[in-house]
């Protein structure tokens, strides 16, 4: 392994609004945040609690707001549980057209579509007996799937943005259900509304390739190893990961996505180990003392190869695919001056599928707190393969960071 530790750049300018320093992030890592010219960069920007759209030059660093700052703060939906309900901008609704150069997101019941030119729309209005998570936009930009679940999946109580009760088990018990909503971008007209029975989804991914084909997870199930993830193709549900006894179920699934040519499915966890760590007769998301791991499988979840990483690659990530096989990654690997805690280093990943090694090269640290969703590196590839950007906040605020690669 070879550590040639790049120093990162921070890629837009001083942001802000009413002369207070706004905060930015990268939009959530299944969608591109690149225009596909890699020339622009659409984020969120936030100021006094209150999350907006921009778009910066990304030779220039000038940034500018792509729509006027709403007052009402952030909705309330997967991972920001602590926004408010039917109101407010929706942190994890955006998903970016790279090609038509636009951008989709929620504010409160709306869905609405704004260019870089900042022309926007009002394109279709939710239910209000729904919540929200991540949308995403067809590769063709004709179609914008939005997952909502029965908005009793999440009316309890949350401490620090973490639920103080099983959301899985209610789902199951009280058979809440799931729904991917399919807009024609053009005309907002809802072409589909496939209900998903006792499901919480909250990452939905069309095939990069085939717009009838649209990667979706249960979310934190308490079997995670076998359903978490899963593909339907506009006439049935295919479940990804097969059970393989006990011991699979209690593994742990993540972040699953498409490879960038639609022929595989690319995702990461950890296995079980001899102890699952269980509570109250469920799953501890994320538990197990079983090693890392990377997998990969076919679009239909056949001939799935998973590589086990080294035993001390313990600390939390993710991962985002690139061109080729090509993997990035903000956690796992740890050099002996780390302080404790999640991952420290933005790694480059060239995995050898066949042989089941992995090319590992650590070439920047991030520098992130990970002290809330927002801080998450999230990396991600430009369209080229030329750069990694992601979000960190170690200079104290929020931005984003780029550095140069060689992934191409």
């Amino acid at each position: 392994m070879n550590v040639l530790e790049h120093e990162p750049a921070i890629v837009h300018g001083d942001l802000r609004s009413s002369d207070v320093r706004a905060a930015a992030q990268l939009l959530y890592f299944t969608s591109s945040s690149l225009t596909a010219d890699d020339q622009t960069l659409v984020f969120i920007g936030e100021c006094h609690g209150n999350p907006s759209l921009w778009m910066c030059d990304v030779a220039s660093g000038q940034a500018m707001p792509l729509m006027n700052v709403a007052q009402g703060g952030h909705l309330k939906s997967y991972v920001y549980f602590d926004g408010q309900p039917k109101r407010g901008f929706g942190k994890a609704s955006v998903s970016l057209d790279p090609k038509f150069r636009c951008a989709y997101y929620i504010e409160g019941t709306t869905v609405r579509c704004v260019d870089l030119d900042r022309n926007q729309r009002d394109l279709a209005t939710l239910r209000g007996d729904e919540v929200t998570a991540f949308t995403h936009v067809s590769a063709d930009g004709r179609l914008l799937c939005v997952p909502t679940t029965d908005a009793r999946a999440l009316d309890g109580e949350f401490v620090n943005t973490r639920p103080q009760y099983d959301i899985d088990l209610r789902v199951q018990d009280e058979n809440l259900r799931s729904y991917l909503n399919i807009f024609d971008t053009r005309t907002g007209e809802l072409l589909a509304r496939e209900t998903v029975e006792r499901a919480w989804i909250t990452h939905v991914q069309f095939s990069p390739t085939d717009p009838t084909k649209i990667l979706y997870n249960h979310e934190w199930p308490a079997d995670c190893g076998v359903r978490r993830m899963w593909l339907w193709d506009g006439k049935s549900h295919q479940r990804l990961r097969e059970e393989d006894g006990e011991k699979s179920r209690g593994d742990w699934v993540c972040h699953e996505m498409w490879s960038r040519d639609g022929k595989s499915i690319i995702y990461h966890g950890r296995y079980a180990g001899t102890a699952p760590v269980t509570s109250g007769g469920q799953l501890v998301f994320g538990g197990g003392n079983g090693p890392a791991f990377v997998g990969r499988c076919n679009a239909d979840g056949s001939d799935a190869v998973e590589i086990a990483l080294p035993a001390e690659y313990t600390r939390y990530g993710h991962f985002t695919a690139g061109n080729g096989d090509w993997l990035v990654t903000d956690g796992y690997y740890e050099s002996p001056d780390d302080p404790p805690g999640n991952g420290a280093w933005i790694s480059l990943l060239k995995p050898d599928w066949e042989n089941r090694t992995i090319d590992w090269r650590p070439i920047s640290r991030h520098g992130s707190s990970w002290k809330s969703q927002d801080e998450h590196p999230h990396p991600i590839f430009d369209h080229a393969g030329d750069n990694v950007f992601f979000t960190s906040d170690r200079s104290g605020k929020r931005a984003i960071y780029r550095v140069e690669v060689n992934a191409s």
